[in-house]
């Protein structure tokens, strides 16, 4: 009996001592940025840095306490749909949270209008190029169910127009969307949306926390929960 009750003693301080070691390992790595929560049952812990690679567009404080990631399609109609959401909240909260902007190419011409963004980004005007490509999207985008008209102007002569409302350089522009000169960010977005499980868009991260489902009442909730932590 003694001999089973040593033995029996000796499991638990095993048992306690492997939980121990667990929890600090996972605390530290939190703290060390390895690590992010992600709410869905069973899916992997996230690197930060799949969310937020240096270079990404964002808008907001650096040092801001939440940071709300969207990986999204520019060509994607729920993503021009739900901007006008995402703007205003940006703007209700005043600067307690920072936006990050990130590829998830999954249409046709996702990837030019993505090199067209990030000229005008380095203009210093990613977020009116970002505007007005969701509101001429109608125009740019893929026409689902109907066969393209032969007198409709091309994408390279719509994104000229375009670029030309914004001030931008055309020949710039068009030599960005020729070369697709800023392929490898827009592919390591895509990368890193696919290891975190991205599928459609928009998707949002609010700090590492996958927004379950899209809508304004969720996202702010989310954002909130995180600005009382």
């Amino acid at each position: 009996m003694r001999k089973e009750t040593i033995i029996l003693a000796g499991i638990v301080a095993v048992v306690v001592i492997g939980a121990i070691v667990g929890s600090r390992y996972y605390r530290d790595s939190i703290q060390s940025g390895s690590v992010t929560s992600n709410t869905g049952s069973g899916k992997p812990a996230i690197s930060a840095e799949q969310l937020d690679r240096p270079g990404s567009n964002s808008l907001g404080p650096a040092d801001a306490k939440v940071t709300v990631v969207e990986f999204y399609d520019p060509e994607c109609e729920a993503c021009a749909a739900f901007a006008p959401v995402v703007k205003k909240m940006f703007d209700a909260y005043g600067g307690k949270f920072r936006l990050v902007m990130r590829y998830m190419p999954l249409h046709p011409n996702s990837i030019p209008a993505a090199n067209f963004t990030e000229v005008a980004a380095e203009e210093g005007k990613y977020g009116q190029a970002l505007e007005l490509l969701f509101r001429k999207q109608p125009e740019w985008g893929t026409k689902h169910g109907a066969p393209p008209d032969p007198k409709a102007p091309g994408i390279n002569d719509l994104f000229d127009r375009y670029a030309t409302e914004l001030g931008l350089d055309t020949a710039k522009v068009r030599s960005a969307i020729s070369s697709n000169r800023f392929g490898s960010k827009i592919a390591q977005d895509k990368q890193d949306g696919q290891a975190l499980g991205v599928r459609q868009t928009p998707t949002f991260f609010v700090n590492g926390r996958q927004l379950a489902r899209l809508g304004e009442a969720d996202l702010r909730a989310l954002i909130d929960d995180e600005l009382r932590k």
